[in-house]
């Protein structure tokens, strides 16, 4: 149980759930290839089968951590951090993002967009889920959207999520990683005929990096 006063500084996200944090490149999405900085935050209730960091779900595994100290870490090695979970969004990011930015980082993040769009981002990728769909305001800033192929339905849950996202976003299909013999070449049939969308490779994990 966490005091009181923890509690509320938490409750405020003058304090977060830190999970790990770690200089990569960044393996998915409109930003693969780049070098950044991962921030993963405990806490989240979505509960994809196919979560490959389920031990970020339960934000009481993590400890919360001030923020001061997270972004001093992250500012030692990129430009860019990517905030992560978990399910940041789980928890209020105003003051983390204000921090970062504070100290001149581009700060991206990666989300189901299961809960409102809180602080200010230069990169927003919406990887929608269907156990918790998005939040309007989350579909209405996103900058990517990636959603995850794991069976031949999810290209038509792609297609209702295509629709309701804003029109600048970016789409992109991804095969679910221990579904990718099988998906990777439905989705490059399907990205020759749907010429909207672009293909994302967790490449990360074909690098042998985090």
């Amino acid at each position: 149980m966490l005091s009181k006063e923890i509690q509320l500084e938490v409750n405020k996200g003058a304090m977060l759930p830190l999970m790990e944090e770690f200089y990569t490149i960044q393996g998915e999405g409109f930003h693969t290839g780049t070098a950044a900085y991962f921030i993963r935050i405990g806490g989240c209730d979505v509960g994809c089968h196919w979560c490959d960091v389920k031990e970020s779900w339960n934000a009481e595994l993590h400890p919360p951590t001030a923020l001061d100290v997270i972004v001093e870490n992250a500012s030692k090695y990129a430009d860019t951090v990517v905030v992560t979970g978990g399910e940041p969004l789980t928890w209020d990011m105003t003051l983390l993002t204000q921090k970062l930015k504070e100290n001149n980082r581009k700060v991206h993040i990666e989300t189901s967009g299961a809960y409102p769009l809180s602080g200010t981002w230069d990169w927003i990728c919406l990887s929608p889920k269907k156990n918790k769909l998005p939040t309007q305001t989350v579909y209405d800033n996103a900058h990517e959207l990636k959603v995850i192929i794991h069976n031949k339905h999810d290209f038509i849950f792609a297609e209702e999520q295509a629709e309701l996202v804003n029109e600048n976003a970016i789409l992109f299909l991804q095969p679910e990683w221990s579904k990718k013999e099988e998906m990777t070449p439905l989705i490059v049939d399907y990205v020759m005929n749907h010429p909207k969308w672009r293909i994302s490779l967790q490449t990360h994990k074909y690098l042998n990096i985090p």
